[in-house]
């Protein structure tokens, strides 16, 4: 992964704090903020094993892949609390059938904004990275407020991922 490089530049290419008045941001690819270290496992793996390894990789997710390594499922911890251990499942179930499919994807060229559009018209926090036929690595919605920079926007992108994944908790009807 490329270091990661500062996120505004002034007209012309200057930097600094005296060109802080004029500054416009600068294109940036996912490639630059994504990780490359994708936490993977392919479908019939336990689900038990699924949270050993979320557990010893410090991670929320585990991307589930096919024989040739391209995505297949997501499963995070929070799947791993409300439709495994809620719903009494043994821990020897496969993961795949907690998972969530199809996986929406990206790849590692496309702009930042691009992604974070693409996150929250689907509804989704993590965004695996595809080049070709190869899972090349995974951006999250944290990593991609973090490179934006503006906790404002952050937060209304987090808020709008959030209610087009929940959207019957916003909508519901709560009879009042």
């Amino acid at each position: 992964m490329r270091p990661r490089q500062a996120s505004w530049v002034g007209v012309g290419g200057a930097t600094g704090a005296d060109c802080m008045d004029r500054v416009r941001p600068v294109p940036m690819e996912i490639r630059e903020v994504m990780t490359e270290s994708v936490v993977t496992a392919t479908p019939d793996v336990p689900v038990r094993h699924i949270a050993e390894l979320m557990r010893e990789r410090n991670v929320g997710s585990v991307v589930l892949v096919d024989d040739s390594g391209l995505p297949t499922g997501f499963i995070t911890d929070r799947d791993l609390a409300v439709s495994v251990l809620a719903d009494g499942h043994p821990g020897d179930a496969p993961a795949g059938g907690h998972a969530s499919s199809p996986v929406v994807t990206g790849a590692p060229g496309m702009d930042v904004t691009e992604a974070t559009k693409l996150m929250v018209d689907n509804g989704v926090r993590r965004l695996p990275i595809v080049d070709g036929d190869r899972l090349t690595g995974i951006v999250t919605l944290d990593d991609l407020a973090v490179r934006i920079g503006d906790l404002e926007i952050a937060a209304s992108i987090t808020a709008q991922v959030t209610r087009a994944a929940l959207p019957g908790f916003y909508f519901f009807d709560r009879g009042g």
